[in-house]
């Protein structure tokens, strides 16, 4: 190539790289995304989901991105400073629960609650089953039934003096029968003992009973009322920063595990293979439609966050860097050369 050819290969480089430069800013980049933004609905409303992707590339994306990523180690702390900041952010002594949750949404939610009637009636039976339940059952009753005795009867309370003769009657049987009272507990209890099935099935239909819709929706709102005017910092006392903190390192060392379980794995896949039955054979568009992304929502974000990012790349000069390796290539290539010898 001569000289001349040369300088024009720069020449047209230096008013290529101003031509597109000038593109990239204000309202010729406004009206050039404006333009891509259409073309790719318009190709969006054609070109279905399953050409784009498929099921076993979008499940390989989330196991590299998901399940398989190292998490640098920096994120529990900083999770755990951000949890703080929030916690003793000014906005939690301002807001009330029920600028949150309203009482229609918190009505609500007990609504539906209350329709797990089949839940709620296998809770009440594990919690009755659950043997610390039923210690707590048999200790309570040993101690109403020992406190009726000595303290709580009618006749201790009406007759003056037999609650103390009572309690005397009883230390003066232990000194002359060592053992006594633990011969009786230990009987009792055995009694108790033979008797706890009977007395936790009568509870259990009790509740079942007593805990009707009404009762509990009763309950719960009188709760909720006593609640929906305290502030977020009001609720939270208790909750320190260090506690905090070792929630997030506890609910971040959970996630590590349990997006490693097939569980994750199955419950993800069940909703990617429903989404691509779904959609698979449909056009992107119908996607797009559903979860409410048109052209004025991606055209408002590429103004909002885009155009200000190009400008601050632009003016840090790395855009024309960019604009020029793509550029520079071909003007120093082979076929550049050919075309300006032709020229010449």
């Amino acid at each position: 190539m001569t000289k001349a050819n040369t300088d024009l290969a720069e020449n047209l480089l230096e008013a290529h790289v101003k031509h597109e430069l000038a593109s990239l800013k204000g309202a010729k980049l406004r009206k050039f995304l404006k333009e891509e933004v259409d073309e790719l609905f318009q190709y969006a409303s054609e070109v279905t989901l399953g050409r784009i992707t498929s099921v076993d590339h979008v499940m390989g994306l989330i196991r590299r991105t998901v399940v398989d990523m190292d998490l640098g180690s920096g994120i529990p702390e900083l999770a755990g400073d951000m949890a703080t900041e929030v916690l003793n952010a000014p906005v939690q002594k301002t807001t009330t629960l029920s600028q949150i949750i309203t009482r229609e949404q918190a009505t609500g939610f007990l609504e539906e609650a209350l329709e797990l009637k089949q839940q709620r009636e296998r809770a009440i039976s594990e919690i009755m089953a659950h043997p610390v339940y039923q210690e707590l059952v048999s200790n309570l009753v040993y101690q109403g039934v020992v406190n009726y005795l000595y303290e709580d009867n009618v006749i201790t309370k009406s007759v003056p003096g037999v609650g103390s003769m009572m309690k005397f009657g009883k230390r003066m049987a232990n000194k002359a029968v060592p053992g006594l009272d633990e011969t009786f507990e230990r009987r009792f209890k055995t009694w108790l003992s033979d008797s706890l099935p009977g007395l936790i099935s009568r509870s259990e239909q009790f509740l079942h009973k007593s805990l009707t819709d009404d009762e509990l929706r009763d309950s719960v709102m009188a709760v909720w009322v006593s609640l929906e005017d305290r502030t977020i910092e009001e609720l939270q006392e208790g909750l320190g920063d260090i506690q905090l903190q070792e929630f997030v390192v506890l609910g971040y060392e959970f996630w590590l595990q349990f997006r490693k379980t097939p569980y994750f794995e199955g419950c993800v896949e069940a909703v990617v293979t429903h989404l691509f039955e779904l959609y698979g054979d449909r056009p992107v568009l119908d996607l797009l439609n559903e979860v409410g992304v048109d052209k004025h929502l991606v055209m408002a974000e590429l103004e909002g966050y885009a155009i200000p990012v190009i400008d601050v790349l632009r003016e840090e000069g790395y855009l024309e860097a960019l604009v020029r390796r793509r550029l520079t290539p071909f003007y120093h290539s082979a076929a550049a050369r050919k075309l300006l010898l032709q020229e010449g």
